[in-house]
């Protein structure tokens, strides 16, 4: 972790570094994070997490966050990177107290799109699970072999990456802006949708490059923080180097 700044006064900013700057084959690599009562953060990553090819071994990638009562987190990383013939298992975990505030984000890149290189060789398996009051709310498993996912009307329809960005607590009238938001504002090449599990609004989206999506929830944040956050959105200036 890098020194933490305070642009927003209360708000602690904290920027998350991986000094070897990507996972290959039978690394580890685990975040814990724990956010106590009353206490506000938002963290995000200077640029993308890489998982190179893997030689045959195994990644292992596990992020824990625990969000107290009354206290507030901000997860806004950079994209992850899945280069062809990577190999993966990756575990995201969040509890959340039922007074507590989430706003979070992930985005996977299957193979290089920009360089017109295909995730077509390795697998990338995923989990995330979200509860609230050590009830689980949401429970959710990504498997991709390949390119047999990706080609899937089921799966990612042929777009390279996807992302997934999660709200609470929310409303209906929460998810009806955060609907507007992506209809004023989605470019074509992006598929996107909201719904609503209770207190939790889960976005996903589907596109072939990241600034269009990483814009996309950017836009969608700046919009629902005065709500969940109470506080208008000060985007982390190290998105702007």
């Amino acid at each position: 972790m890098q020194r933490a700044f305070y642009p927003e006064g209360s708000v602690c900013h904290s920027y998350l570094l991986h000094p070897p700057g990507g996972v290959v084959g039978g690394d580890r690599l685990e975040v814990a994070v724990q956010i106590q009562p009353e206490a506000h953060t938002l963290i995000t990553t200077p640029g993308a997490t890489k998982f190179y090819r893997s030689g045959g071994r195994l990644a292992h990638y596990r992020q824990h966050f625990q969000v107290a009562e009354q206290a507030a987190l901000e997860w806004l990383p950079q994209e992850n990177i899945f280069f062809p013939d990577s190999r993966l298992s990756m575990q995201t975990q969040i509890e959340l107290h039922s007074r507590s505030r989430f706003i979070g984000w992930e985005m996977q890149c299957l193979g290089r799109p920009v360089i017109n290189e295909r995730f077509d060789r390795g697998q990338v398996r995923s989990s995330l699970s979200l509860s609230i009051d050590q009830k689980p709310l949401l429970i959710e498993h990504f498997n991709c072999n390949a390119d047999q996912l990706q080609q899937a009307s089921a799966g990612l329809r042929g777009y390279p990456m996807q992302a997934t960005l999660l709200i609470n607590p929310a409303d209906d009238a929460l998810l009806q802006q955060v609907r507007e938001v992506i209809t004023q504002s989605a470019a074509t090449n992006i598929l996107a949708g909201a719904t609503r599990l209770d207190s939790l609004i889960v976005v996903r989206l589907l596109g072939h490059q990241t600034e269009p999506l990483l814009q996309q929830m950017i836009a969608i944040w700046q919009a629902v923080r005065p709500t969940v956050m109470g506080r208008p959105a000060c985007l982390p200036r190290i998105w702007a180097t």
